[in-house]
């Protein structure tokens, strides 16, 4: 019984000399270190797709359509016939100014052999104007020839035939619209909240389409220096980054989210796990402090209470209690307690 004694008490003097970190069984914690990061804003946006511009095409001269060859939807080059009034009126004007031209040039020529004798200087002056009243004639019915087909002023798309063939369409009538498809746009209003933060941070944005997962990255074109009358918004022009969108068609609905990160308002983000309430509801987290004999992996937690908000985005914000930079437990603190010797959580099996 005495040897039994003296063993028992040879094993408590030896517990007695070793560090209570090394006799605990520590619990692996995973942390995490708070620091400032950049506010990231999410919002969507619809949108409506446009063409960069366009037009509703119109003869400068009336008439009687005779060549409608364009369809809708077809695809134009720059220069292609679009349509086309009868030409036999006005190459009959033409010639018929052509003729009226000609005898009056005979005119000016006979007077002038005759300047100074026969007839007065007053008269040849007067010819002289005739001619070049039939002149300008003569060009105004080319011009009017040259008026009477419409060719496409740039690579388009047919997007409406607003008349038929052998219409008769005055001047100034539209007869086809066309859809300018050099460059795609989307047009979004925007609250005038967002156009004063956008210049204090980096602005995205991303377009969807309804029944596709793909996204279109998107720059700002232009925008309205005005603010609509109704909701106080601005309209800001977008265009696609790349030619991805070649078979998005003009006036197709869109989605934009807008992704707004600002150095100007940098945050201290706690994670919701690392959360710990108190009987009154106050946050609390586990703080780590690191022992120096362990390299840093092995501590201890001490419970501190902090103060936070909810962002809009559900995140936690931290607005005080904690230093930046500080060391919390990220997961698993309701597993821990006030004061526990715990060890870094670096790995399976570590």
């Amino acid at each position: 019984m005495r040897c039994f004694k003296l063993w028992a008490l040879s094993l408590a003097l030896m517990a007695a000399g070793t560090p209570i970190l090394a006799q605990q069984s520590l619990r692996p914690v995973k942390l995490v270190e708070l620091s400032r990061e950049g506010t990231v804003q999410q919002r969507s946006f619809p949108g409506r797709v446009r063409a960069l511009q366009t037009v509703d095409l119109a003869f400068q001269v009336g008439g009687q359509l005779e060549h409608f060859p364009v369809a809708e939807g077809d695809r134009l080059e720059a220069g292609d016939t679009v349509a086309a009034l009868s030409r036999r009126g006005f190459e009959r004007a033409l010639r018929q100014a052509q003729a009226t031209l000609d005898q009056e040039q005979q005119s000016l020529n006979r007077v002038r052999q005759l300047a100074g004798t026969a007839v007065p200087r007053a008269e040849v002056e007067s010819t002289q104007t005739q001619v070049t009243l039939s002149e300008i004639a003569v060009e105004d019915a080319q011009s009017a020839l040259q008026d009477a087909t419409l060719v496409a002023p740039f690579d388009a798309l047919v997007a409406r035939r607003l008349v038929a063939n052998f219409t008769t369409v005055p001047a100034g009538e539209p007869v086809v619209r066309l859809h300018d498809m050099s460059d795609m746009l989307i047009d979004i209003d925007v609250p005038e909240v967002l156009v004063r933060q956008s210049a204090e941070g980096d602005v995205e944005f991303i377009a969807t389409f309804p029944g596709s997962d793909q996204t279109y990255p998107l720059s700002i074109r232009e925008y309205e220096a005005e603010s609509a009358e109704i909701g106080q918004t601005f309209r800001l022009t977008l265009s696609f980054d790349d030619e991805a969108a070649a078979g998005i068609l003009p006036g197709a609905s869109a989605m934009v989210r807008v992704t707004r990160e600002t150095d100007a308002e940098q945050a201290v983000t706690v994670p919701q796990n690392a959360l710990v309430y108190a009987a009154n509801g106050a946050p609390h987290v586990f703080v780590f402090q690191p022992d120096p004999e362990h390299d840093g992996n092995i501590g201890v937690v001490t419970l501190a209470p902090i103060e936070i908000r909810l962002r809009d985005d559900a995140s936690v914000e931290l607005v005080g209690g904690v230093a930046p930079g500080t060391e919390i437990v990220a997961a698993g603190a309701a597993q821990v307690t006030d004061g526990q010797a715990v060890r870094r959580f670096v790995g399976l099996g570590q």
